[in-house]
């Protein structure tokens, strides 16, 4: 079972968690490059975001579907990055994960990374009961994957992998106000909607509680 370096966050500004990942990063890969072996040092940040959208490098700027001045009025930023994916939504209420890990300590690719990932999500969904699972074509973690009309997508996965070190990771929506998807087409998709923890279950979830199921799951992972 791994021991990752779990850091909690809080509520924490974008740009400067992602600064913050960068610089992790940095050292990640500087520990690999002193002694010319992968790197045991890893990092798994936990955080919620104040509301924000992120594109990823290939994502298509049309799916945010609203302009400067509305964003403004709901209060929310918007940043093109350095990830995979499309446009996403990242605010108060949803779960964050950043694991800055050498996949080359763990002896695991790329695919099997965000498989282990995805794996990790629907563990945490099979606690409260859901069954989550993989949908064809899409990355992240989906509930009625195999059913058009019925698909939503609970938790978004987007990774950078530099000198195979990672950053960015998953969002998991928890306690999300939903409203705010309204305003993209999330990670691309326009037939396909968005739910939450808090909308499947019917209650607002105790957040302390699904950061520590995701960081077991997690860890089985490993």
């Amino acid at each position: 079972m791994a021991n990752f370096n779990y850091e909690d966050l809080g509520l924490k500004d974008y740009k400067a968690c992602w600064d913050y990942q960068e610089e992790i990063l940095a050292a990640v890969q500087a520990d690999k490059k002193a002694k010319d072996a992968p790197s045991e040092i890893n990092r798994f940040l936990l955080v919620e975001h104040p509301h924000v959208y992120t594109l990823g490098k290939s994502g298509d700027e049309h799916n945010l579907l609203i302009h400067e001045d509305f964003m403004k009025k709901i209060e929310a930023t918007y940043y093109k990055i350095n990830r995979g994916g499309d446009i996403t939504y990242h605010g108060p209420g949803q779960l964050v994960g950043y694991p800055i890990i050498d996949l080359e300590y763990y002896k695991i690719g790329v695919r099997e990374y965000i498989e282990k990932m995805e794996d990790a999500i629907i563990a945490t969904l099979a606690h409260y009961g859901l069954t989550g699972s993989r949908k064809e074509g899409a990355t992240g973690v989906w509930l009625d994957a195999e059913i058009p009309a019925k698909s939503r997508k609970i938790c978004a996965i987007g990774v950078r992998v530099s000198r195979y070190v990672t950053m960015h990771g998953f969002a998991l929506n928890v306690n999300t106000d939903m409203r705010y998807f309204s305003y993209i087409n999330p990670c691309g998709f326009i037939t396909y909607g968005v739910t939450s923890l808090e909308r499947e279950l019917g209650k607002t979830m105790d957040m302390q509680k699904v950061k520590e199921v995701v960081k077991e799951k997690f860890n089985a992972m490993y």
